[in-house]
C-alpha cells in the first residue's frame, strides 16, 4: 500500500522518547522523522524465518534526488509470525480523536496485531485483536502447578502428566471472539474509523471495534477459507467477501444475521475490489487468472457484466486509480502488472510491465499521487511504476500527466 504519511515531526522531548528518537542528534532525528509529504509503502516480508513489516519511503524524481526517483526502507517492525495481510488505518486503539498512523497485521497466528508506524524500535504491538489469551494461560498454569505442589508424592507424577496435557491444550486457548486459524485478509472502514473487518482460514469473517478491541460480529456464510474482504466506498456498512468456496458474497453488518447475497466465481477467490466510479459494482479475481465484474443491483447469482482473462496465472491483486475513472491495475504470479481501461465495461489493455520483482503478490495505487502504482513480489523487493510513462495511459488520461505534491 502506498500513501502519504499521516504524522509529522514533533520537537517535543516526550514525543522523541516515545518515537524512539531520544538518543539521536538533531541531524539524525531530522533524517528519521516522517513528514506528511512523505510517500510511504508498507510491505510484509519473511526472510530466513524472520518476519517484518517494512516501512519504505518513496521520493519522486526531482532536483533534490538528482533527477532520479529514490526508494528506501525507513524502518521495520519485527513480527512474531509469518505475515499474510496488512491494512493501514488512522484510528488509534486508545480512542484518541486525533488521526494516528497505524497498521493492522494478519498472520499465520489467529490474532490481529496493530502497530504504531510513528514509533521506532517497538517490541510489542499497541494491541492485539483476538489471538492467544496469555493471561488466562498463565493463570491456568499457576493453578495447575499449585494443585500439583499440594498433592501427595504418588499423585504428583499424575499431576505433572495432566499439567503437560493441559499446557498443550492451552496453546489453543484464545481470547473471546478470536479467529481460530490464520488471518488471510483485512479491510479498514474509512467512514466508521474504529471498525476493522477480517477474514480467516477458519471460514469466518469478523467485524472488530478497534477501540474496545472486541469482536462485534462473526459471520459464517462461507464454506471454506475466506481470502479477502472489502468495505463498500459509498455504503460503509456493506461488506464484500471472497472465499475458496468459489463464491463472493455481500453482507450488511447492520443486519449480521441476515442472509448473504452470493455470486459464483470460476475458481478460488484471490482478491476483491469495488469500482469507485460505480459503487454498486465489484470485481473479483481468481486463481485461474480471470477477473469478473458484477453489479449488485442485478441480484445474487447474476451473470458478470464482463469477464476478463487478465493473466495466465493467479491474479493476486487489483486496484483502481483514484484519479482516472475506470483505470484498473492487475498483478499476478506470472510476474506481470497490467493496466486496463474498464470504463465502458469492455476491458481494453493499455499497458503491461514486468518489474522484475518475481511473482507479484500485491499492488496498489497511491490515493494521494494517483499515477504511482506500488508493487511487491517474491524476490523480497518493492517497486513503483509511474504509469505516466505509458503513452496509452497518457493519451487516455491526460489529467494524470500533472505532477502532484502529496497532501497539497
Amino acid at each position: 500500500m502506498l500513501q502519504s504519511a499521516a504524522g509529522g515531526a514533533d520537537s517535543d522531548a516526550d514525543s522523541d522518547a516515545a518515537d524512539g528518537l531520544a538518543d539521536l542528534d538533531s541531524d539524525e532525528r531530522e533524517d528519521y522523522v516522517l513528514r506528511d509529504s512523505d510517500l510511504l509503502i508498507l510491505a510484509a516480508r519473511n526472510e530466513d524465518n524472520v518476519s517484518t513489516v517494512e516501512v519504505w519511503v518513496y521520493e519522486e524524481a526531482s532536483s533534490s534526488t538528482g533527477g532520479e526517483a529514490n526508494i528506501y526502507v525507513h524502518h521495520d517492525i519485527l513480527l512474531p509470525a509469518f505475515p499474510l495481510c496488512l491494512a493501514w488505518m488512522d484510528c488509534s486503539p486508545s480512542g484518541s480523536s486525533s488521526r494516528a498512523n497505524m497498521v493492522a497485521v494478519g498472520s499465520m497466528d489467529p490474532g490481529i496485531e496493530i502497530w504504531d508506524l510513528d514509533v521506532a524500535e517497538q517490541v510489542e504491538p499497541t494491541c492485539t485483536l483476538g489471538g492467544i489469551d496469555a493471561a488466562a494461560q498463565q493463570a491456568a498454569v499457576e493453578a495447575a502447578q499449585s494443585a500439583a505442589g499440594a498433592s501427595s508424592k504418588s499423585a504428583k507424577k499424575k499431576a505433572k502428566q495432566k499439567l503437560k496435557k493441559k499446557a498443550a491444550e492451552m496453546d489453543k486457548q484464545l481470547k473471546p471472539g478470536s479467529h481460530s486459524d490464520a488471518v488471510l485478509g483485512l479491510s479498514w472502514n474509512r467512514e466508521y474509523r474504529n471498525v476493522l473487518a477480517s477474514c480467516s482460514a477458519d471460514k469466518t469473517v469478523k467485524v472488530w471495534d478497534v477501540v474496545s478491541q472486541k469482536c462485534e460480529h462473526t459471520l459464517s456464510h462461507h464454506r471454506d477459507k475466506v481470502q479477502a474482504v472489502a468495505w463498500n466506498p459509498a455504503e460503509s456498512p456493506v461488506l464484500l467477501t471472497g472465499s475458496y468456496d468459489r463464491t463472493a458474497c455481500l453482507v450488511d453488518v447492520r443486519q449480521p444475521s441476515g442472509a448473504a447475497l452470493s455470486w459464483s466465481i470460476s475458481a478460488d477467490v484471490e482478491a476483491l475490489t469495488w469500482n469507485p466510479g460505480s459503487p454498486t459494482c465489484f470485481l473479483v479475481s481468481s486463481e485461474d487468472g480471470l477477473v469478473a465484474s458484477f453489479d449488485a443491483r442485478a441480484g445474487a447469482g447474476s451473470n458478470p457484466i464482463f469477464r476478463l482473462s487478465a493473466h495466465n496465472k493467479p491474479t493476486c491483486a487489483m486496484s483502481f486509480c483514484h484519479g482516472a475513472a475506470g483505470l484498473l491495475a492487475t498483478a499476478s504470479t506470472d510476474k506481470v502488472a497490467k493496466l486496463w481501461d474498464v470504463s465502458d465495461n469492455q476491458p481494453k489493455l493499455l499497458a503491461s510491465k514486468e518489474p522484475k520483482l518475481g511473482a507479484i503478490f500485491t499492488a496498489g495505487f497511491c490515493s494521494d499521487v494517483p499515477y504511482l502504482l506500488a508493487m511487491a513480489g517474491a524476490k523480497g523487493a518493492v517497486g513503483v511504476w509511474d504509469i505516466r510513462s505509458s503513452s496509452e495511459v497518457a493519451a487516455k488520461y491526460p489529467a494524470l500527466m500533472h505532477d502532484v505534491v502529496a497532501n497539497q
